[in-house]
């Protein structure tokens, strides 16, 4: 908010604002429990919008509203009715897609917002604190007039930078998502991506560098003294560093197409869950550029809640986040040894499925992308309210990146009113696989494959898997023995002690539900 406003309206606004803040890290809290998550994003949402409401009619620049009224009303309205009806619309399997899509327009508002504040930074100059100059003055200091000029087009250009990375590569994890767009790679990609990156940091640092000198050297002192601010208008000389601008702009956007179009398998989720910081970073220069507190709490909560789970997700899946960042993260492998023969698999029928269920002592479920493509997370319930009935121990065994996008089986076991007591994470489960009777495995795939462990030659060899072979039998659902998202054969599904049963995933559940009525 402005310096220069006066009254009582921007004491309003500051609370709302502060209410805002405040209902964003509640919200955020909340939303690390199932039980508790669909009340905390109903109270951050609430939040926003008393910060969007206030900032509309309360907010003040020079004893001036905002105006424009029809601009903002018809964007809201457009905003807010695309909003409503895609939520309601979406399936749970296109979640991670509507997420990835939602996230990439985050970063291409904040772009926006640079290339905005940037044409109006080199249009309309920039702004001085008189009594901070007259102060240093006094004191027989240097006043470097031109700070502030440099200061914000070092947020612009992060907020440029990092938006329009983050919008591109969002759109293109979109495409892969959904299937549109494919993995591709070429031989030294690693090389080109780092090349790019390091122009774009060459780039910003030269114009930045530029700026300061064009506009204590070459800036025509046509001073506007407005209250307790001075605004030189150094827009002329700012002017021919717009090529610079633009360049960095469009390096931005090739550098997100090419750092996550090598991506694919089960790495998906990991680079969701980064872009998505980037994002909250991109926000939260906003909030920098318009001394806008909301726009800053948000950004930071966003940017270090999905920084953190990236960390943890690569940790989950020893991998690196230096990878991640160069573009070789989850990349296909192009070398390994030959094909292997993995021998037969073997075939389980539903009626003798449900009698090794029934008649377990501890059963452990293995949800993954099969069960939310079936949306067969509430007849799963049913199947386990069911055996539990019986006197058998049931638990969810949940791999980090299981599904398409970070906690997407948390949130699909959720809905089905799943008790969050019951979800193990997977060194918990792991622990547990050794005395478990039997592992019914739903749609799940590279997440519960022994290569990662035990071939070198592997694209996901060193992932941390669910060590489902340790269970004393265990029972693979799929539609067929196509491999997974990674793209590779499983092991596990012709290991002895393995049985498969196929069909969709809905189907087999409720018939599995019957036959155990039956027993």
């Amino acid at each position: 908010m402005d310096s220069t406003t006066t009254g009582i309206w921007p004491s309003i606004l500051s609370i709302a604002y502060l209410i805002g803040s405040v209902t964003f890290i509640i919200g955020l809290k909340m939303l690390s429990n199932p039980a508790s998550a669909r009340k905390g994003n109903l109270i951050a949402a609430a939040g926003m919008f008393i910060a969007i409401v206030g900032t509309i009619f309360l907010y003040e620049e020079n004893g001036e509203k905002l105006g424009n009224y029809g601009w903002i009303f018809g964007g809201l309205l457009i905003g807010s009715v695309v909003g409503v009806l895609a939520a309601k619309k979406v399936k749970m399997t296109a979640m991670p897609e509507m997420v990835s899509m939602f996230n990439g327009m985050g970063g291409a508002c904040a772009m926006l917002i640079s290339i905005v504040e940037f044409n109006h930074l080199v249009h309309g100059g920039a702004a001085i604190n008189v009594v901070a100059g007259f102060k240093a003055l006094i004191a027989g200091a240097e006043f470097d007039a031109f700070t502030n000029v440099t200061g914000k087009l070092l947020v612009i250009l992060l907020g440029l930078i990092i938006g329009s990375v983050s919008f591109a590569g969002s759109v293109i994890a979109w495409g892969k998502l959904n299937g549109k767009i494919k993995d591709f790679a070429f031989k030294g990609q690693h090389i080109v991506n780092l090349l790019v990156l390091g122009v774009i940091v060459i780039l910003m640092v030269w114009l930045l560098v530029s700026a300061h000198q064009t506009s204590t050297s070459d800036v025509s002192f046509n001073l506007e003294i407005n209250n307790s601010s001075i605004h030189l208008n150094s827009g002329g000389a700012l002017a021919g560093l717009s090529a610079g601008f633009y360049i960095i702009l469009a390096l931005s956007v090739a550098y997100g197409i090419l750092f996550v179009m090598p991506i694919g398998g089960a790495d998906m989720p990991v680079v969701i869950s980064l872009l998505n910081s980037f994002t909250g970073v991109a926000a939260a220069c906003g909030g920098f550029l318009y001394n806008n507190p909301v726009m800053l709490t948000g950004g930071i909560l966003v940017g270090s809640a999905g920084t953190i789970l990236t960390i943890l997700m690569c940790k989950a899946m020893n991998r690196s986040l230096k990878n991640v960042l160069i573009g070789s993260f989850g990349a296909t492998a192009t070398g390994g040894g030959a094909a292997k023969e993995f021998g037969n698999y073997k075939e389980i029928s539903i009626s003798d499925a449900a009698v090794v269920l029934r008649y377990a002592s501890k059963v452990m479920i293995v949800p993954g992308y099969g069960l939310a493509v079936a949306q067969a997370q509430h007849v799963c319930h049913e199947l386990e309210k069911l055996l539990e009935d019986h006197g058998v121990e049931v638990n969810y065994a949940i791999h980090p990146v299981a599904g398409r996008m970070p906690g997407h089986m948390n949130v699909l076991l959720a809905e089905a009113d799943v008790p969050y007591e019951k979800l193990e994470e997977m060194e918990q489960a792991n622990a547990a696989m050794a005395s478990t009777d039997a592992v019914l495995v739903l749609g799940a795939n590279d997440v519960v494959n022994p290569a990662a462990k035990n071939d070198p030659a592997s694209p996901i060899y060193g992932m941390p898997i669910l060590e489902v072979e340790l269970a004393k039998m265990v029972i693979v659902n799929k539609r067929s023995m196509k491999p997974g998202y990674a793209g590779i054969e499983n092991e596990l599904f012709f290991q002895p002690k393995t049985s498969m049963l196929f069909g969709d995933a809905k189907s087999v559940l409720q018939q599995l539900v019957a036959e155990v009525k039956a027993l």
